[in-house]
């Protein structure tokens, strides 16, 4: 049996999904698309039924691409299971009775039942199985309540004859069904809910956001920067180094098949970031640079999602974000890769349409700084004066601006307006957090590690041969003449291609000026990105994507250095 769970957003069908499977789960994309779905398996009588997490949806009468795939995955589903909101069933009818019009057999899950008691929201369950022809089981999916009941239901599911409606007469019958099953009493509004109308209001919760915000990426600053410091860097010191060391002497200490594995090992000592070698770089990149941001990340972002904050974020910034042709939702990625590029791409995938993706990706990778660059910014920049600190970061605002608009009108394509549902706030499951943890890391696991490795390894093969020298050479006369900096600068720059902090830190001992500084970290920040970075880009955009930023940052970095050049000498 296939069971598909099909609902509105934010009505917890990912916490139920969660309760019926488990961690025994595959999220995927659907063909052609970058809408994720999880799918998994529950036990079910004697027997096993598959059970897919239906992208969220609030019509079979789709007006995006997540609800134009819901509909194409409902004809594949034996048993529908409905996830309701308690709470709003005047929004959440709407879909049931579609279904219900579709001839497949359904079984309602009127999740967050608690919530109605806290609302004072009474529900006749009896009159509301009768009105819809179904069963309807009440359900707490953070606690587990009726989820035993729900999963004894399913095998009773059944398609009641309904007669086919138009809109109007749908939300007709949705009224009637609420009038005669709901009634609300009066009662006083709890401090999350005070919170919750703050929270949308543009001047408390703005003041509300930017709190938020920097205390979230504090937060992940300091659970990556202690992962990293204390638990992934003395793994790869006292337990790996020993083990590359030995392998090197077995090969020989060089050699092409030295250098592509384990690479420059000068002083018997391991840089892991540097050396280039696909055990030594190649994992280090990924395991020891990218995953510890990727986990601080996607635990505060599971967080403030079963909170119920981002789409009150969303909301906030709607109005700008449009302006750059993205929507409100692309706010999180953006703040996200002033952690690491990494994740803050990876986070594009909230977004809707291709079009979104593509520029939310292009301005993070140009114009938003990682952890450690502005580490080297400051401590580099930072000692000549505040004043360059500033001009950098207003230079790169300046930029993320006018680019946004520029790929506004220079990209094809929609940006779909801001059509969302804003969930109550609520106390998140632990369990329910980290299983949702669990699932993104170990997908970002599978797809990176071999784009990560196969990119260490191409850059590997462009050092042997020359390319870089080559390129370096090709590029020293712009270098010194647009962007005003010295002929050594190239090398720093085409490094920051390894490594932007790394970049950045070969500069210092360029006597350069003040102003040359800022020309040199502005378009370090803006040019090509680090390795860990381009590979996530290949990874989502393909190679015709990423040949596409990959000119637009070239073109931008060399503008913007020539502007600061004139400016600044």
């Amino acid at each position: 049996m296939r069971i598909l769970l099909m609902g509105n957003p934010n009505v917890g069908k990912s916490v139920i999904f969660s309760r019926l499977t488990g961690v025994h789960v595959i999220s995927s994309n659907y063909p052609g698309t970058t809408v994720g779905y999880t799918q998994g398996t529950m036990k079910l009588g004697e027997g096993q039924a598959e059970i897919i997490d239906v992208p969220g949806t609030y019509t079979l009468e789709p007006t995006c691409e997540a609800e134009r795939i819901a509909l194409e995955m409902l004809p594949s589903g034996d048993v529908v299971v409905n996830v309701v909101d308690a709470t709003n069933l005047e929004r959440n009818l709407y879909l049931t009775l579609q279904l219900l019009e579709s001839n497949v057999p359904v079984v309602v899950a009127l999740n967050l039942w608690d919530d109605t008691k806290h609302r004072g929201i009474g529900i006749d369950l009896d009159k509301l199985r009768e009105l819809l022809g179904v069963p309807v089981i009440p359900t707490v999916a953070v606690s587990g309540e009726g989820i035993k009941d729900l999963v004894s239901i399913i095998p009773r599911a059944v398609s009641p004859p309904q007669k086919a409606r138009t809109s109007e007469e749908r939300w007709a019958a949705v009224g009637q069904i609420v009038a005669q099953v709901q009634q609300i009493s009066h009662r006083h509004h709890t401090w999350l809910e005070h919170m919750a109308d703050a929270s949308i209001r543009p001047l408390t919760g703005s003041i509300m956001a930017l709190a938020i915000l920097a205390g979230t990426f504090v937060a992940v600053r300091f659970i990556s920067e202690s992962l990293i410091s204390y638990a992934i860097d003395p793994l790869f010191e006292r337990l790996w180094a020993p083990v590359i060391l030995r392998l090197s002497d077995l090969l020989g200490g060089s050699g092409l098949l030295h250098d592509l594995l384990i690479g420059n090992t000068t002083g018997g000592e391991i840089d892991f970031p540097g050396a280039l070698g696909l055990l030594t770089t190649g994992l280090y990149v990924e395991f020891g640079m990218v995953l510890p941001y990727v986990f601080s990340f996607y635990l505060a972002l599971g967080l403030l999602e079963d909170i119920g904050y981002l789409p009150r974020l969303a909301v906030l910034v709607d109005t700008v974000m449009h302006r750059l042709g993205l929507h409100g939702y692309a706010v999180i990625p953006t703040l996200l890769g002033f952690g690491c590029n990494v994740p803050g791409i990876l986070a594009t995938r909230i977004l809707e349409s291709k079009r979104e993706r593509f520029i939310a990706a292009t301005l993070i990778s140009i114009a938003i700084p990682c952890a450690s660059l502005q580490a080297m910014i400051f401590g580099l920049v930072g000692d000549r004066g505040v004043e360059y600190v500033l001009m950098v970061y207003g230079t790169l605002l300046a930029v993320w601006v006018v680019l946004g608009l520029i790929l506004r009108y220079g990209v094809k394509g929609f940006t779909p307006e801001l059509l969302i549902e804003i969930p109550p706030y609520r106390v998140p499951s632990r369990q329910a957090v980290l299983q949702k943890l669990w699932r993104r890391i170990r997908g970002f696991v599978v797809e990176a590690t071999p784009i990560v490795l196969g990119g260490v390894l191409l850059i590997n093969l462009f050092y042997s041969f020359g390319i870089f020298d080559a390129i370096a050479d090709a590029a020293a006369p712009v270098v010194t003449t647009v962007l005003g900096l010295p002929k050594e600068a190239v090398v720093a720059l085409i490094m920051g291609f390894l490594r932007k902090d790394v970049a950045l830190g070969l500069m210092a001992p360029l006597d350069m000026t003040a102003g040359q500084l800022v020309v040199g970290s502005v378009v370090l920040a803006m040019s090509f990105p680090c390795i860990a970075t381009f590979v996530i880009l290949l990874r989502e955009f393909g190679l015709r994507g990423v040949l596409k930023a990959t000119a637009i940052m070239v073109a931008a970095s060399l503008i913007a250095g020539g502007i600061l050049n004139l400016i600044l000498s």
